[in-house]
Formats: structure tokens, sequence, C-alpha cells
């Protein structure tokens, strides 16, 4: 089980999103904390940015930095998908 640290930017998207994609959400992140490696979970590595990643859900994606070596899961950024990539 790794520990998540949300970032200010991801807190205040998450906050701001509709009640039932902010649950979906939180879901997604609950469940990476649980199991980074899970299969599931529609995660790939962000090409030019060594140790981060993306997590989709719906249209949403996640972006975030894993240390295995800690455990830690730090989420950088919440943002739809048109935007994630810019």
């Amino acid at each position: 089980m790794y520990d998540i640290i949300i970032s200010k930017e991801a807190q205040k998207k998450l906050k701001n999103l509709a009640k039932n994609e902010r649950f979906r959400v939180a879901e997604k992140i609950a469940w990476l904390g649980r199991d980074p490696d899970d299969v599931k979970l529609d995660i790939k590595p962000l090409e030019g940015e060594k140790g981060y990643f993306r997590l989709r859900v719906g249209d949403w994606r996640i972006i975030f930095l894993r240390d295995d070596v800690i455990e830690l899961i730090s989420i950088e950024k919440i943002k739809a998908r048109g935007d994630a990539y810019k």
C-alpha cells in the first residue's frame, strides 16, 4: 500500500468537480494507492517525464509521480483529457 499526497492544485480541481466525477476520481486514487500495479487501472508513463505517469478516469487524467523506494504516490494534477498534455 502506497501513501498518497495530493498537491494543492489537484485538491482544488477535485473539489470543483461534479459530485459523481469527484467520487469516481477519488475512488481511482484510492485504488491506485492500494495497488498501483493493477492492470485494470489505465496507467501509462508520460513520455519525456521520468517517473511521471497518467491515470485515465473517463475524460479526466490524473498526473502523478510514483516513488517505489518510499512507496509514495504524489498526485500532481487532475485535468480534462484535452488539457492534460499541454
